[in-house]
């Protein structure tokens, strides 16, 4: 389990590194900072952070291979940073493991507030966000191969027995979704998803036949069930964009022919049914 209160930074650039440690640590976090990516690694490794900010130009290793080693034992969520302003970058960025990206310069408050957004999506399905490293945030800012059909939005809700609560998983051609657990298989074999990504099948899932525009995916990863009139840039709508050709090659989706995701031209995304 990560520690709901921990973050990690990876920075070289010390007065860069010193602003975002302030900025976590009036958010309420516990932070452990480190200057090279072999370091950043093994402090993630150590302290087993809820978030971590990723620079991108570190003097050993990038920060698409940091992020590719995070991932092999971590689920935190990663912040990249970085200067560059290459679309390819960003891109590269969210393929190897990261769940949001910021240019420098950035925002003191952007960056509070995509942490706060982070932090409101809980890791497992009835797990409500730690109350105080939630109210520290924003203060300061069995499958069913070939079923056609989605397991109705009742049958997927939580369930008590005997005190204990559990999760029906919901299948749809092949793809069994546990929100208990938040696993995802596709014929009896695991996917290997970051959180963001599962994050979106589920809402995908959870929608049926109804369309969801990228905007809606933004609002739904930032935890805001409404629209409260947040700025939604089109640079979200990309990333968005991105997780979703990352959820297709996961899947072995075929965009031209999909089997479980297919583009709404000009809108957004629905289950194919």
């Amino acid at each position: 389990m990560n520690n709901p209160r921990v973050a990690v930074i990876v920075e070289d650039d010390q007065d860069i590194r010193e602003l975002i440690s302030v900025i976590l640590n009036q958010s309420g976090f516990e932070v452990h900072a480190a200057s090279t990516g072999a370091t950043g690694v093994e402090a993630v490794r150590v302290n087993n952070p809820a978030i971590v900010t990723l620079d991108l130009g570190l003097p050993d290793i990038d920060g698409f291979e940091v992020a590719r080693q995070i991932r092999l034992f971590s689920d935190a969520y990663i912040i990249m940073l970085t200067g560059r302003a290459d679309e390819m970058d960003t891109l590269l960025g969210l393929e190897t493991g990261a769940d949001d990206y910021l240019t420098k310069p950035f925002r003191p408050r952007e960056l509070r507030a995509r942490i706060s957004a982070m932090m409101r999506r809980p890791r497992f399905a009835g797990e409500s966000q730690p109350a105080v490293a939630a109210a520290a945030v924003d203060s300061a800012s069995g499958p069913a191969s070939g079923n056609s059909e989605v397991t109705p939005a009742s049958q997927g809700m939580n369930s008590t027995s005997n005190g204990v609560t559990t999760s029906i998983p919901k299948a749809v051609n092949g793809l069994v979704l546990n929100s208990g657990d938040r696993t995802a298989e596709v014929d009896g074999t695991e996917l290997e998803l970051t959180r963001t990504e599962f994050d979106l099948l589920h809402a995908l899932v959870d929608s049926g036949k109804q369309v969801r525009t990228k905007s809606d995916l933004v609002r739904r990863l930032r935890g805001e069930e409404y629209d409260v009139g947040s700025y939604i840039s089109d640079a979200d709508e990309r990333t968005i964009e991105v997780h979703v050709a990352n959820l297709r090659r996961k899947l072995g989706d075929n965009p031209r022919e999909p089997r479980w995701i297919k583009t709404v031209r000009g809108v957004g995304y629905r289950l194919v049914h």
